[in-house]
């Protein structure tokens, strides 16, 4: 495949990425948006809201909600990886909580897919408020594919 039509390619992959996106409920729930996203990357937006803190009298975040951000913005970082779309499913994914998120501040995620195999894509992640080199969080992922489509 020439890089002009690998270019192409990956352009239709990451809009039709951004597009479906929004079809999933739990995202919707959330309100978990994707704002970004690369060949390999993304970046998505998790909103603070009062339903989703997990200490009323500190109002910060719960972790569940973060874990889904985390999770939801490395599969988003595998399918733009993806040469054409497959299933994919979360295998592992570890998350080192670095410090409780602010309250009433929104939360980032990056996710890069760094390594894609015939059968298991790899992915690492940080979540943060308003700059990167001061996560909440950070992660490392494992995503099998279910039809082998690297």
């Amino acid at each position: 495949m020439s890089e002009k039509t690998e270019e192409s390619a990956a352009s239709i992959r990451l809009e039709r990425l951004m597009q479906g996106f929004g079809m999933i409920p739990l995202n919707n729930a959330l309100g978990i948006t994707i704002w970004k996203a690369e060949v390999g990357k993304a970046w998505m937006d998790l909103p603070y809201r009062e339903d989703l803190v997990g200490n009323p009298d500190s109002g910060v975040l719960h972790g569940g909600p973060i874990t889904a951000l985390m999770d939801t913005c490395c599969g988003a970082a595998v399918f733009a990886r993806l040469r054409r779309m497959a299933r994919i499913a979360t295998l592992d994914l570890r998350i080192d909580y670095l410090k409780p998120a602010s309250p009433e501040e929104d939360v980032r995620a990056m996710a890069e897919c760094y390594k894609l195999t015939k059968s298991v894509a790899f992915v690492r992640c940080i979540a943060y408020h308003r700059d990167e080199n001061d996560p909440v969080a950070s992660a490392a992922g494992a995503f099998m594919l279910i039809d082998k489509a690297a």
